[in-house]
C-alpha cells in the first residue's frame, strides 16, 4: 500500500464516519477478536489499572519503578550552601594573599 492509497481510505473515512465499522466482524458490534488485549495491572500508587509494561501511570504520572524515574533534582539549600562555602574559602585565600 502506498501512502497516497492510505490518504485515500483517511479521507473516506472522513466523509463516511460509519466506514469503519465495516472493516469489524461484519454486525457493527465489537468482539473480543476485534482487540489484542494487552494484560494489565493496578498502579502501585492510584490502583487504577494500567498496562504491564508500562513506565509511568497514565493518571497519577507516578512512575512505576525507581529504575526508571528521572534522578531527583539536587536541593537548592545544598546548592547555596556549597557556594557560600566557597565564597568564604576564596575570600579568606585572596584575603590572605593581599596583606
Amino acid at each position: 500500500m502506498s501512502w497516497r492509497n492510505s490518504i485515500d481510505d483517511d479521507e473516506e473515512w472522513r466523509e463516511d464516519p460509519e466506514a469503519w465499522k465495516d472493516g469489524l466482524d461484519g454486525d457493527d458490534e465489537y468482539s473480543e477478536d476485534d482487540f489484542d488485549e494487552e494484560p494489565t495491572v493496578p498502579c502501585p500508587y492510584c490502583r487504577r489499572e494500567i498496562l504491564e509494561e508500562a513506565v509511568q501511570c497514565p493518571h497519577c504520572r507516578e512512575y512505576i519503578s525507581r529504575e526508571d524515574a528521572p534522578p531527583a533534582p539536587k536541593p537548592w539549600w545544598m546548592i547555596v550552601g556549597v557556594l557560600s562555602c566557597l565564597f568564604v574559602v576564596l575570600t579568606l585565600i585572596f584575603g590572605c594573599l593581599a596583606r
